[in-house]
């Protein structure tokens, strides 16, 4: 039986769940594959389910989710199920029992795109990769299933692949010989999960193995990227995480081994599958990159290591509650970083990086509260965001603050064993801190999780005539349209200028709740050179400088000695600049003077990011070239001031060709990828290599046959990545027009797709991209029923015309949303764009108005 659904109807709300959760019980699945064809370009795969499940309504329908070519048979308790049953994403069944059973032989498609089991044939050496991706709702691309979270069951692989095929799951197989050639693994049976956590990695993938703690351990990745794996410093970490999770869990792992696989053509940075977690293969470094890539991959590895007992164990019951496994995991990783392992510092990290995501996000117009409404499948997938992870970690460090470390950790413990292998809600959660704690969490909850929204902190005083503080009050506010106002626990630092450097001379803990909360500890004290309202990042906010510390922040930011307040510091000037209280160029001329001093490489690496960032988005169009001008110049100096061989060295160089553009530049360029030109203790690698020429080809100072030049000397799946990014990239009418068909086709991979689409909106290309804006209104619908969730995402996102910072673009948006009232997914994402456009526009008005 075959059907040919749009992807739209691949989906299930919230009340649909809710329903078959009432009526079912599942207890088992068996599922065979036969992966045989997947290296001879089969477009299908032979998937055969069969599925032990009870009915509480015997008599009554339901549906099981299945995504199919076709269905080659399917039998409910022995009866034949008419193919009119199966509407290409979904089969009916009816007339249920109290026990039944349920056969599906279906033909289901190896995927591009990443979801489901997706295929990859490496250029190298026509090496077979296969893999899945699930989450949240694409397990039926490879079984009939019950796809949704809280249908928890026991499964059974039983997979036949080539002979001379690794092939890994949640759990361990024996290997024997299969009829007909080829082997036929078979998987123990798993304990219970959800099936968005169920996973299969196949192909000629290079294995290394280990053991910790009675854990099997093993990595894995292509064969060709095999000599540029470093296993023992991704063993480190992992070793490292289990031994702090097992103590501060009080709670073995649960999954016996423990494999990690990194992966082709991966649309995310990993996925917790249990017992067989999948990575970005980008994580196999094949250059040199700097030590914040490889404490970015650490925290990867433990957020992943976490979920399983945040989300693995322990499954939210609907996404509506997908912080309890994202916040968790992400709050969990950070500070397995800062005890476990040698990023000591990666509280810093993630006051940069993680609530910088939150900060902005929570300002769009699409913002929404940690606990969400999620109504279905289709909604969720929007919802893996700065709220989500970010936010939602940042409230708990919070919560971990203000009930105390040892009563939140207990309620874990507590709450590991009383839901194992089960699904929560919110109110479990609470149930069990209010337990630990002793403290109504009611409110709590009502402020942090159900409410959106960010509010602003700031410091009002005043100054005796002896320098001392007389009255000190903090004022909270809160955005119009989300009003709250919310209980801080914070610390207020107050920092001297000394011979040593900027110090702490005082610290204040306490308690912020409504709109202004005095302090009279602070009262009588020497006004200090630089007040930082939440030291130490205990709370989620925003936070504004008052005049005499944004003077010191200017001219003696590198002076302060700890990492965390510097970030703070950055973090408050980088959000007045987009919200239009500081003026883009003044931002930039700070970062320019400031950053010399900075030590921590990855604040270094966000700064260079965001100066580019603010130059292209918020400053007045008249001044970007001074201002790309200023950066080029610094950036160039500060490459050949950097010791050499330093990870300073390198992400100088990048930023230099990120941000060069006139003819000295582009000798430069030139000289460096040629080797004519040398700086001490650089190495101009593959990757770099890219990054140059990269820039080149974007600037018009190199074509086609310096691509193809490159290709020959890296003829990879990155380096033909690189290939298309950079023709996407070319400043031709005709290359934009090749790029953008491409992006609306279906006639790339995933990871191809993205990288035309990232490299397609060039800020130095404004002309060429302004026919696209009508161009991307009309294809979005078409986009949106056509392709796959993914890809999808992919095209509504990358190509909005954000780079068009102008009035004509919000109103093509209003006008768009108005006449065709799309689905609630699709306008978020829209929305989105739109929001950033009208903040850019905000953002070169102040601009403009500094001069």
């Amino acid at each position: 039986m075959k059907h040919s659904p749009t992807v739209s109807d691949n989906n299930i709300t919230r009340d649909e769940a809710r329903a078959r959760a009432a009526l079912l019980n599942v207890a088992s699945y068996a599922v065979d594959l036969d992966l045989r064809g997947a290296g001879s370009g089969d477009r299908t795969f032979r998937s055969e389910t069969t599925v032990a499940f009870t009915c509480t309504e015997p008599g009554a329908s339901t549906h099981i989710d299945i995504t199919a070519d076709r269905i080659v048979e399917a039998t409910l308790n022995g009866r034949p199920i008419d193919e009119s049953a199966f509407t290409g994403h979904r089969l009916q069944l009816d007339g249920l029992r109290e026990s039944n059973e349920l056969r599906v032989v279906a033909d289901c498609v190896y995927m591009r795109t990443g979801e489901g089991l997706h295929r990859f044939i490496d250029p190298v050496d026509d090496g077979v990769y296969l893999y899945t991706q699930f989450e949240t709702f694409d397990a039926h691309r490879m079984y009939a299933c019950f796809d949704q979270p809280d249908l928890k069951a026991s499964y059974e692989f039983r997979v036949i692949a080539p002979a001379d095929w690794v092939v890994v799951s949640n759990t361990q197989a024996r290997v024997e010989d299969a009829a007909g050639g080829g082997s036929r693994w078979l998987f123990t049976p798993t304990a219970r999960m959800s099936t968005y956590i169920t996973a299969l990695v196949a192909g000629h993938y290079h294995a290394v193995h280990d053991e910790h703690d009675g854990i099997p351990l093993g990595i894995y990745c292509r064969r060709s990227l095999a000599e540029h794996l470093d296993a023992e410093e991704i063993f480190t970490v992992t070793k490292q995480g289990f031994d702090f999770f097992h103590q501060l869990f009080d709670y073995r792992y649960a999954f016996g081994k423990y494999d990690q696989c990194f992966v082709p053509e991966f649309n995310a940075g990993a996925m917790e599958n249990a017992g067989c977690v999948t990575f970005l293969e980008d994580y196999v470094f094949r250059s040199k990159v700097t030590d914040a890539s490889y404490e970015r991959r650490a925290e990867t590895i433990l957020h992943e290591m976490a979920h399983m007992w945040f989300g693995d164990l322990v499954t939210m019951r609907w996404f509506d509650d997908l912080w309890l496994n994202e916040s968790f995991a992400t709050y969990a990783s950070v500070v397995a970083q800062v005890e476990a392992t040698r990023w000591t510092h990666a509280w810093t990290t993630f006051a940069n990086v993680e609530k910088t995501w939150a900060y902005r996000q929570d300002q769009l117009s699409t913002t929404h509260p940690i606990a969400a409404d999620i109504e279905d499948n289709d909604a969720v997938r929007t919802n893996f965001d700065g709220i989500t992870y970010a936010k939602g970690a940042s409230v708990l460090k919070q919560l971990v603050h203000w009930v105390g470390p040892e009563p939140f950790f207990h309620a874990m413990r507590s709450y590991f064993r009383d839901h194992e292998y089960a699904n929560t809600t919110l109110r479990d959660l609470l149930v069990e801190l209010e337990q630990a704690s002793g403290r109504d969490l009611s409110a709590w909850s009502k402020e942090w999780l159900e409410t959106a929204g960010v509010n602003t902190l700031r410091a009002r005083f005043d100054v005796g005539a002896d320098g001392t503080f007389g009255s000190f009050a903090v004022e909270q506010e809160a955005p119009t349209e989300y009003p709250t106002l919310r209980s801080h626990r914070l610390a207020i630092g107050l920092y001297d200028r000394t011979s040593e450097g900027l110090l702490r001379r005082e610290r204040v803990e306490l308690d912020v709740t409504g709109a202004t909360t005095e302090v009279p500890q602070l009262a009588g004290k020497r006004v200090p050179d630089l007040l930082l309202i939440n030291d130490d990042d205990l709370t989620y906010a925003k936070i504004r400088l008052d005049e005499r510390s944004q003077r010191t922040l200017i001219e003696h930011i590198g002076e302060l000695r700890d990492s965390l307040p510097r970030a703070l510091c950055w973090t408050a000037a980088w959000d007045m600049t987009r919200d239009a209280e500081m003026a883009t160029r003044d931002y930039v001329d700070l970062v320019l003077a400031g950053v010399g001093a900075e030590s921590d490489i990855g604040l270094v690496q966000s700064l260079q990011r965001l100066a580019k960032a603010a130059l292209d988005t918020f400053t007045e169009p008249a001044y970007r070239p001074v201002g790309l001008r200023k950066l080029a110049d610094a950036s160039r100096q500060f490459l050949y001031d950097a010791p050499a061989g330093t990870d300073h060295q390198l992400s100088w160089v990048r930023t230099f060709a990120s941000a060069a553009h006139g003819d000295d530049d582009i000798a430069l360029l030139r000289g460096l990828l040629s080797g004519e030109r040398h700086v001490d203790g650089l190495t101009v690698d593959t990757e770099l290599r890219w990054h140059l020429l990269h820039r080149l080809v974007a600037l018009g100072a190199a074509g086609e046959a310096d691509l193809q030049a490159e290709l020959a000397r890296d003829n990879t799946a990155q380096g033909r990545r690189h290939v298309r990014a950079a023709r996407a990239a070319m400043p031709t009418a005709e290359a934009k027009r090749q790029a953008w068909e491409l992006a609306l086709s279906d006639e790339l991979p995933n990871a191809e797709h993205a990288a035309v689409i990232g490299a397609f909106m060039q800020p130095d290309q404004i002309e060429l991209l302004r026919p696209y804006r009508d161009a991307y209104f009309a294809a979005l619908p078409d986009v949106w029923a056509r392709m796959t969730n993914e890809m999808a995402h992919q095209v509504v996102v990358g190509l909005y015309p954000s780079l068009l910072v102008e009035q004509e673009t919000i109103t093509a948006t209003d006008e768009w949303l108005a006449a065709v009232r799309p689905e609630p997914a699709l306008r978020r994402l829209v929305s989105e764009g739109r929001d950033a456009v009208a903040r850019a526009l905000r953002g070169r008005e102040r601009d403009a108005a500094s001069v």
